[in-house]
């Protein structure tokens, strides 16, 4: 089932180990970069929780989730295939925007997929294994460039803005993982048929633009308990998230290389640098994502994320202190862990606590909850001049002395602030999960 997540989160890795890189190749500020990203945060806001609220009414011959997995497939197979072609910030941003769309119109029904085709007391199984997956996939995906360069790829060798070749192959690499492991899930593993009573209830359902988003809005009404407890866990954990994808690249780069020149050799390093200590974490989180399914029988869903949330902010706090490259992956195994529990447990708290017959438009909602906070740190802390007007604030040079140094260790302290919040989720302990949720 959760192969195609591989591709999806293939594209992702992509995203955050390159998107700074190339922006900053073609001449973007570094103070630029978290608004210049606004495609995912705004996309995700407005997609995914119509295409959540949409697939729940779906009842075609392919299935209920599955033509969104499609047409999400090949939105994101375009973005990757032309995105390292890039001529000018407006392309890629551009680009950024179809890859970003095709991603989030796959990723929710995704989700409602592995909760529809699982019992309850198997799915936190099924979303800690799509959380390794997601480490497997983004591990490929930071780890494939230095393995271009160490089958002999000159890292230098660049296009006419300046992008690595490197880039441009690995891109195309995930173009064609995005397609091809999504229909390979949703062939082997075809959706469960719709039960006479389900289908019966979708077509009682009002249909069009408007009764969806009424939907959305009634089921924000309705919301349960626990997932509105989630959300303040999610504004810490995603601001952490956002600042540490965007700035370790360059805080790498100062601490470990001496240099904030994006066009020189040791940048491109740097690059790869922090492309293998991310696949380093995700590899941390794909073999702990399996580990944690008996700890979280024991302790609980919410208290096992706060322990992991409580690592990565101790690894992202340390990380742009240290100097050698041998002992960034130290830092990093908390990072590692933090990934790890972040894709899987808060699903697992969020699905034993939403009605089944809305699993879609609540996991359109609860993203939200991730976008949000991307969002604003987005206009925090960065600064667009668009001519006619500017947006955003510009924290990261007004507050953080324009250092991705201090950058990271507001992350730390920020993923910290987290696991605080997720310990005030109750619903996340064993006294207060389903039994059947915990079973083996």
């Amino acid at each position: 089932m959760n192969l195609g997540f591989l591709g999806l989160q293939f594209s992702f890795g992509l995203q955050q180990g390159n998107m700074g890189p190339i922006y900053s190749y073609l001449g973007a500020d570094e103070s630029q970069l978290p608004m210049l990203q606004l495609a995912g945060p705004i996309t995700g806001l407005l997609v995914q929780p119509i295409i959540g609220a949409m697939s729940d009414r779906t009842a075609s011959k392919w299935g209920r989730r599955t033509p969104y997995f499609l047409i999400g497939a090949v939105l994101c197979c375009l973005g990757l295939f032309f995105m390292p072609l890039s001529s000018s910030i407006l392309m890629a941003m551009s680009l950024l925007w179809i890859l970003d769309a095709g991603n989030n119109i796959t990723m929710e029904p995704y989700r409602a997929y592995v909760s529809d085709r699982l019992n309850p007391d198997q799915r936190q199984a099924g979303f800690l294994s799509q959380s390794a997956f997601t480490g497997l996939a983004q591990m490929l995906a930071f780890l494939t460039p230095s393995l271009l360069v160490g089958f002999g790829m000159n890292q230098d060798w660049v296009d006419s803005h300046g992008i690595p070749y490197t880039v441009r192959i690995v891109f195309m690499i995930g173009a064609v993982l995005s397609m091809t492991t999504i229909l390979w899930s949703v062939l082997r593993v075809p959706e469960l048929p719709l039960t006479d009573e389900e289908v019966a209830h979708i077509k009682a359902q009002p249909k069009g633009v408007a009764a969806t988003l009424r939907e959305i809005g009634e089921a924000i009404a309705d919301m349960p308990v626990a997932m509105r407890k989630l959300g303040l866990m999610s504004l810490f954990q995603w601001v952490g998230m956002s600042g540490y994808w965007t700035y370790a690249v360059y805080s790498i780069s100062r601490t470990v290389y001496g240099t904030a020149d994006v066009h020189s050799s040791a940048f491109h390093t740097a690059v790869l640098t922090n492309g293998e200590v991310a696949a380093f974490y995700n590899a941390i989180s794909f073999v702990t994502a399996f580990a944690m399914v008996p700890l979280v029988k024991r302790i609980g869903p919410g208290p096992l994320h706060a322990l992991c949330l409580f690592a990565g902010g101790v690894g992202m706090f340390l990380l742009p202190n240290v100097t050698d490259k041998a002992l960034l992956f130290l830092p990093a195994i908390g990072i590692g862990l933090a990934w790890g529990s972040i894709m899987g447990n808060p699903y697992a708290i969020l699905t034993n606590s939403i009605p089944p017959q809305r699993t879609g438009v609540y996991m359109g909602i609860f993203n939200m909850m991730i976008v949000i906070p991307m969002l604003l740190f987005a206009v925090v802390m960065s600064r667009l001049d668009l001519g006619f007007v500017s947006i955003g604030f510009d924290a990261y040079k007004l507050a953080l002395g324009g250092d991705p140094r201090n950058m990271l260790m507001f992350c730390g302290v920020s993923l910290a602030l987290a696991g605080f919040s997720v310990l005030w989720v109750r619903e996340g302990r064993v006294s207060a999960m389903p039994q059947a949720a915990l079973a083996a």
